[in-house]
C-alpha cells in the first residue's frame, strides 16, 4: 500500500493476519476502576462499551498487573488467574462491540510501586529514584533475583492467555515510561552484572523472553503488541539508538505492533512536558522518531501523544511513518470523537494542560494522570466528563485517597 493510498478509514492487517477496522487506537489510560483488592468492576465494561460505540478500530485497555504483590495505582486491575472471569468476559464483550479490536495492556510496575503500596518494590537494579520529589513516594527497590526474573516472565504469559480465555482480542506488553520493562532497557536503571544487565542485548534480554512466553501462550493468530519508549530522556538512560536496535529485534521475532512513546515520570516527555514547540506544532511527538524506525523494520507502528486534530491525524498517517494513529486524553473528554472524524469532520479536541497553580505539583506528570483518571471514573459511570474541572480540585480528591489508603494500610501492619 502506498502513502497516497492509505487514509483514515482504510483497515490495517497485521502479521500475525487478524485486521483492524481502521487506523484510529485508544492507547492505554490508567482507569483505576477496579475494586479496592483489585478486582474487575461494571464500570470497566460501560467505559469500554462507549469507547467502542465511539468508532476507534482498536481499544487498548490500562495497565492490568501481573502480579497483585506489585501495583502501580490504587484500583488496578491484577489478572492472575480466573477468579474474574465471568467479568472480564462482561468487560470484553463490550469493548469488542461494532468489530473493535480490544487489547489488554499487561504490566508490572517494578520500582515505580508507590510506598503506600508496596513498602519493597522489586526493579532489576537496588536504584531508587534522583528525583527528591518522587523519592517521597516510592521506596527504593530491592533487586530480582533470577528465580524471580523468570517467574515474572511465567507471570506475563499466563495473563496473556487468561485475556485470550475472557474475549480479549490481543495483548500489549507495557516497556515504556518507566515501568518494569523500560527499568530491564535502560542502563540508568538496570545494573546488573549477569545475563540481565550490562550490554544492551542482555538488557533486551527480559522483554525478549516475555515475548516469547506470550507467543507460546496465546499462539500465532493472537496479536501481541508492546508500547515502547523511543527514549527515556534522561542522561545516561535508554537512547533512540538502542530503542531501534530493540525494535528490529521485536520486529524480527514477530511483534505484531509496536506502539512508540517516550518518557518516565521523571522526565514525562509522553504528557508534552519539555517537547519543542515544532513537535507541539506537528501534534505527534514521536514522528520523527518513528519516520527514522520506518527505514529499519515493516512491523506496524502506532504513535501516540499529541494528536488533537483530523489535519494532524491525516498528516502523520500521509507521511508514511506510522501505521495507527495513538488517541489517549481526547478520548477521555470525546469517547466519540473518532466517528468524527472518520465522517471526514474538521474535529479539533478540547484537552488543554492541567493546571493546580503549584509550580512543583503541574511539573509532575501524575498530577494531570490523576485528574484523567477521574473522567474515566465518570465515564465509567455513565456520566458526561468535565472538561473544566478544576486541576486543584481534582489533585485534591486524588490526595484524600492516597491519604485513606496510607491510613488503611497502617492499620492492616499494626
Amino acid at each position: 500500500m502506498t502513502q497516497e493510498t492509505v487514509s483514515i478509514d482504510q483497515p490495517l492487517t497485521l502479521p500475525c493476519g487478524v485486521v483492524v477496522k481502521n487506523r484510529l487506537g485508544k492507547s492505554a489510560m490508567s482507569e483505576a476502576l477496579g475494586t479496592r483488592d483489585n478486582r474487575v468492576t461494571g464500570k470497566l465494561a460501560t467505559l469500554y462499551r462507549r469507547w467502542a460505540e465511539g468508532g476507534s478500530g482498536l481499544l487498548v485497555t490500562g495497565n492490568v498487573m501481573i502480579d497483585r504483590r506489585a501495583l502501580g495505582e490504587p484500583n488496578n486491575v491484577v489478572l492472575e488467574d480466573r477468579r474474574d472471569m465471568a467479568a472480564l468476559k462482561a468487560w470484553a464483550q463490550a469493548g469488542t462491540a461494532d468489530g473493535t479490536q480490544l487489547w489488554m495492556q499487561l504490566n508490572h510496575p517494578g520500582k515505580q510501586s508507590p510506598s503506600m503500596l508496596s513498602r519493597q518494590p522489586v526493579a532489576p537494579s537496588a536504584i531508587g529514584f534522583s528525583n527528591p520529589a518522587l523519592r517521597r513516594f516510592f521506596a527504593t527497590p530491592r533487586a530480582l533475583t533470577g528465580a524471580e526474573i523468570q517467574n515474572l516472565v511465567t507471570r506475563f504469559a499466563t495473563s496473556a492467555a487468561l485475556a485470550r480465555e475472557a474475549g480479549f482480542t490481543g495483548v500489549q506488553v507495557h516497556g515504556a515510561h518507566g515501568y518494569l520493562v523500560n527499568q530491564f532497557l535502560s542502563p540508568l536503571h538496570n545494573q546488573r552484572e549477569d545475563e540481565w544487565g550490562g550490554s544492551l542485548e542482555n538488557r533486551m534480554r527480559f522483554v525478549c523472553e516475555v515475548y516469547r512466553a506470550i507467543r507460546a501462550s496465546v499462539g500465532d493468530d493472537f496479536p501481541v503488541s508492546i508500547k515502547l519508549n523511543s527514549a527515556d530522556f534522561q542522561r545516561g538512560g535508554f537512547t533512540e539508538e538502542e530503542s531501534m536496535q530493540v525494535v528490529q529485534r521485536l520486529g524480527e521475532l514477530g511483534m505484531d505492533l509496536i506502539e512508540i512513546s517516550g518518557g518516565t515520570y521523571e522526565k514525562p516527555r509522553m504528557a508534552g512536558q519539555d517537547a519543542p514547540q515544532s513537535t507541539r506544532e506537528r501534534e505527534a511527538y514521536f514522528l520523527d522518531y518513528a519516520e527514522q524506525v520506518r527505514q529499519r523494520v515493516s512491523t506496524p507502528l502506532m504513535v501516540t501523544g499529541g494528536f488533537r486534530t483530523t489535519a494532524g491525524m491525516q498528516a502523520a498517517l500521509a507521511s508514511g511513518a506510522t501505521d495507527m494513529l495513538g488517541l489517549a486524553r481526547p478520548l477521555a473528554l470525546a469517547p466519540a470523537m473518532p466517528r468524527e472524524v472518520l465522517a471526514g469532520r474538521a474535529v479539533t479536541s478540547e484537552v488543554k494542560p492541567i493546571r493546580t497553580g503549584i509550580k512543583p505539583v503541574d511539573d509532575m506528570a501524575m498530577m494531570e494522570v490523576s485528574w484523567y483518571t477521574l473522567q474515566l471514573d465518570r465515564l465509567g459511570r455513565g456520566k458526561a466528563p468535565l472538561p473544566d474541572a478544576s486541576g486543584l480540585g481534582s489533585l485534591l480528591k486524588v490526595l484524600g485517597v492516597v491519604t485513606w489508603r496510607r491510613l488503611r494500610m497502617g492499620r492492616m501492619r499494626a
